[in-house]
């Protein structure tokens, strides 16, 4: 084993390029839409693992999965999407649940692919054999390895890459997690922030030196949706149209806590948890981004465990659930406006409710769910029965694909999963009837008998 002590990280200060060069650090203005960047979330189980995708394919990889696995996940998830470089390999920090795929990775693209560009470390030590192992393949292979720290920043062609931390003098006696390097990505009018594992010191540290200038489109959660991260200060600077979550689905520390769902319910950010979402795909051309995942499941933060697990190694492709725009934080664009590319079929229905279906309005329910592979805008689309008995979506509702939504006949609170007719008395004619649905230009697009 090659001793901690002997590595030397090459420090750096301004733009950072793979040959060690400097660049302008000028932020890119972006003029065409042609390309995009992608950001890829990886379902990595309790652990983590971003991919990012630069509009010239240029590549970054931030942090490798659990040491449990030697980076098995993560290695299958690059080589299935045909990577056979990593321009730049970023170490938020050296953690052994964020560093475990670091040394077979660095091994395969150094002696099966086209190679390491550079690594970025905050350049504080571990005493772990993970640790150890990782500086054994850089010193093998002759990796160039950085030490990463506030003010650096990481040329990737066509993206503005800033670095926000750690700062220098490190933070709390060099805690690795308070000393994470912290991105931010910015594409046009649309960025990124991942946080690492910071917790209440960095992010109060980050919220103290840049306040709004955190601003991003997507979150990503910090230290897997640990209630020590993620804070209502670092929300309000952040101010996110998305979170990302990257634990377990069983996470033996509860993430992400009941904390963190609580803070993000409160602010109605739609969260995205790859425990149940799966592998998680960001496009952005710019001006908006389109939200693909695996699996079709809940975004409320008050509902998110409602989901099915998903596991990580699943090779089910992505599919597009939702549209940001980048200011907004609304769906804008839906795919599907009459049927096309969406399938809304009637998952379920109860006719007959317990006891008196008068008294128990909402034991009287259809479920409708989008079987199709794009989004559907429902927005004033009816639900009728053959008496003529009618119901209206609200105006902006939209059901992602895979995703269901159950029609109450009484009343109540709507969501995003529960909807409640107001209608004072049953709906639906036990003994059979039909339900029908037309969009807002009064075609009709289903008819279901039972």
């Amino acid at each position: 084993m090659v001793c901690c002590s002997l590595v030397v990280l090459v420090g750096c200060a301004g733009v950072i390029q793979p040959d060690g060069s400097a660049a302008n650090t000028n932020s890119t203005t972006i003029t065409e839409w042609n390309s995009s960047l992608e950001v890829h979330y990886i379902n990595v189980g309790q652990s983590v693992s971003t991919l990012v995708v630069s509009p010239s394919n240029e590549t970054m990889l931030i942090d490798t999965g659990h040491y449990n696995d030697d980076g098995e996940y993560v290695l299958q998830y690059l080589q299935s999407h045909n990577i056979t470089r990593i321009d730049h390999l970023v170490v938020s920090h050296n953690d052994a649940d964020h560093i475990g795929g670091n040394a077979a990775i660095i091994d395969y693209y150094e002696t099966e692919a086209d190679g390491i560009g550079a690594i970025y470390d905050p350049g504080i030590a571990a005493s772990t054999q993970t640790y150890e192992g990782y500086l054994d393949e850089v010193e093998e292979h002759d990796v160039t390895l950085y030490e990463t720290r506030e003010g650096d920043s990481i040329q990737f062609e066509g993206v503005d890459v800033q670095v926000l931390g750690p700062p220098d003098p490190y933070l709390e006696s060099e805690a690795r997690n308070e000393n994470s390097i912290v991105l931010r990505l910015s594409y046009g009018e649309t960025s990124f922030l991942l946080t690492g594992d910071a917790e209440d010191d960095q992010e109060a540290y980050l919220v103290e030196e840049y306040g709004t200038q955190l601003n991003a489109t997507v979150l990503k959660a910090g230290h897997h949706g640990s209630s020590s991260s993620t804070s209502e200060a670092l929300l309000d600077a952040v101010d996110p149209q998305a979170v990302v979550v990257s634990s377990a689905y069983d996470s033996q520390y509860g993430h992400p806590t009941e904390d963190v769902l609580d803070r993000l319910a409160t602010r109605s950010i739609p969260t995205y948890w790859t425990a149940t979402h799966g592998d998680i795909v960001f496009v952005s051309n710019g001006t908006a981004v389109s939200v693909q995942t695996q699996q079709g499941a809940p975004t409320d933060p008050s509902t998110l465990r409602d989901g099915e697990p998903i596991e990580p190694g699943t090779g089910d492709e992505v599919v597009e659930r939702d549209r940001i725009g980048a200011a907004s934080g609304t769906v804008t664009e839906p795919v599907a406006t009459d049927g096309g590319g969406g399938e809304l079929v009637v998952a379920d229905i109860n006719a007959d409710a317990e006891g008196d279906d008068r008294e128990n309005l909402n034991g009287e329910f259809v479920v409708f769910r989008n079987d199709g592979d794009a989004m559907l805008d429902l927005s004033g689309w009816t639900v009728a029965d053959e008496a003529g008995k009618t119901y209206e979506f609200p105006d902006g509702y939209t059901l992602a694909a895979g995703d269901s939504v159950t029609l109450y006949t009484g009343n109540g609170t709507d969501t995003e999963t529960e909807l409640y007719w107001g209608y004072g008395s049953p709906v639906w004619n036990n003994g059979g009837d039909t339900v029908i649905v037309r969009n807002s230009e009064g075609d009709t697009i289903l008819e279901e008998t039972y």
